[in-house]
């Protein structure tokens, strides 16, 4: 079994990142923008702003890191293949989009139709993000 890649881990992390961000954006900042703006308002919160943006993307960046890291984890049991990419992914869909957004259901935060779009949006985008992040993982 050989040692986890780090510098892989973080690159291909970084480039599962772009992909979360990009499909954030695409699903919120374009598809979903005026029911979150409609929303926001009334809550008599403010719109998104560039501050809160960037600890978005930021997060994106770091669950990006957390996918490639965990099939770098599991491929000795799993297998070198995008199955094990897309159980990683599927895992991190699970505790990220279901298990951490979609408790805002129960303190009822956010309305219903956009939470439970963003888990289904989630389904794809995880897996989808970490078979790109590790596309180019090698063990060192």
């Amino acid at each position: 079994m050989g040692k986890i890649n780090m510098k892989m881990v973080v690159l291909g992390g970084l480039i599962a990142g772009v992909v979360i961000n990009l499909g954030e954006y695409i699903l919120n900042g374009v598809i979903l923008m005026e029911d979150w703006e409609k929303w926001a308002a009334s809550m008599n919160q403010p719109a998104m702003d560039s501050d809160k943006m960037v600890w978005y993307i930021l997060m994106g960046f770091v669950m990006g890191i957390a996918m490639v890291w965990l099939h770098a984890a599991i491929r000795p049991r799993f297998g070198a293949n995008l199955r094990t990419a897309v159980i990683a992914g599927l895992f991190v869909w699970l505790t990220i989009w279901v298990i951490g957004f979609g408790s805002s259901l129960i303190e009822e935060l956010y309305p219903t139709n956009l939470v439970l779009i963003s888990i289904i949006w989630g389904l794809f985008e995880a897996p989808i993000a970490t078979i790109a992040g590790t596309y180019l993982y090698k063990e060192e």
